[in-house]
């Protein structure tokens, strides 16, 4: 049989489980910079971005769940070491950053890598109709697309 039990293609489907395990290892990293982040800003912007950055983790702690589930649902096994994760990951891990704008930078360089992938992702699991997959990474890159433009509005 050359489908899987969701009557997704075995071959195809083996390579969006590696490449939804390098957004899984992304998003792990990203998530931690969040708290980081949430935990040592500064300044005069302290008081928002210290929400903000809080709400950025929550909502990466839920995605980065979605995506295991996904990586399961599709017969796969999610990463789950750190070592795994700074591996396949290349959003840059963001250590003692408390400045607001410094900070900022960060998140938005991180989401544009994130969504690089995620866009990969997206075309390829439109090409093998695994809508499960494309609707995930529909609703992901909408998201952070408008997140990356209220960042850069921030930043003036």
């Amino acid at each position: 049989m050359n489908t899987t039990i969701i009557g997704l293609g075995k071959s195809a489907t083996e390579n969006r489980i590696i490449n939804l395990n390098k957004l899984l290892a992304n998003f792990q990293v990203y998530y931690q910079n969040l708290r980081g982040l949430h935990w040592n800003i500064k300044g005069k912007s302290f008081f928002e971005l210290h929400v903000k950055f809080e709400e950025f983790y929550i909502d990466s702690q839920d995605k980065i769940d979605f995506i295991a589930e996904r990586i399961l649902t599709l017969g796969g096994v999610p990463l789950h070491t750190f070592e795994d994760y700074n591996k396949l990951s290349k959003v840059k891990v963001g250590k003692e950053i408390s400045n607001d704008v410094e900070s900022v930078k960060l998140v938005i360089d991180s989401l544009a890598i994130i969504l690089q992938i995620e866009r990969a992702i997206l075309k390829e699991a439109s090409d093998e109709n695994d809508e499960g997959t494309n609707s995930m990474m529909s609703d992901f890159i909408a998201e952070q697309e408008k997140t990356l433009w209220m960042l850069n509005a921030w930043l003036g």
